[in-house]
């Protein structure tokens, strides 16, 4: 993955992700992440009561979005992207928990969404300039 994503996942917090409800509708929903630089993860915390969990059984694929909040255009920066949504290993666990330490008190359930396709915008690279990636 090309170093300028990685750098902008890892600066970010938020995502707003997208799955597919019972009636196959695009269903969105919005999670804090830590980014799992080494396999290309988003790692968010959610109850397996939350829509979206229950949601997963319609389909693992999910889809998002990751932006900078800004109004100067020559700063706007995100990344939309395309995943597989799974619960989170031991170790990535560890990932979200190093970000969120105060979140580990509630026990959340954590949930890892495997990036497979990327596709940045950075109008800090030039207006309009994007880099794409897939696994």
């Amino acid at each position: 993955m090309d170093e300028r994503i990685v750098k902008f996942l890892k600066k970010m917090h938020l995502a707003s992700v997208c799955a597919i409800d019972d009636e196959g509708q695009p269903y969105a929903f919005s999670a804090f992440y830590a980014f799992d630089e080494l396999s290309f993860c988003l790692l968010l915390a959610s109850s397996d009561e939350s829509s979206h969990v229950k949601f997963l059984k319609n389909s693992k694929l999910v889809a998002g979005t990751v932006a900078l909040d800004t109004k100067i255009v020559g700063k706007i920066e995100g990344v939309q992207f395309q995943g597989v949504m799974r619960e989170a290993s031991t170790s990535e666990r560890e990932i979200y928990f190093k970000r969120f330490f105060y979140a580990k008190a509630m026990d959340p359930k954590i949930w890892s969404i495997s990036l497979e396709k990327v596709k940045f915008t950075s109008n800090t690279l030039g207006f309009g300039k994007k880099i794409f990636w897939q696994k």
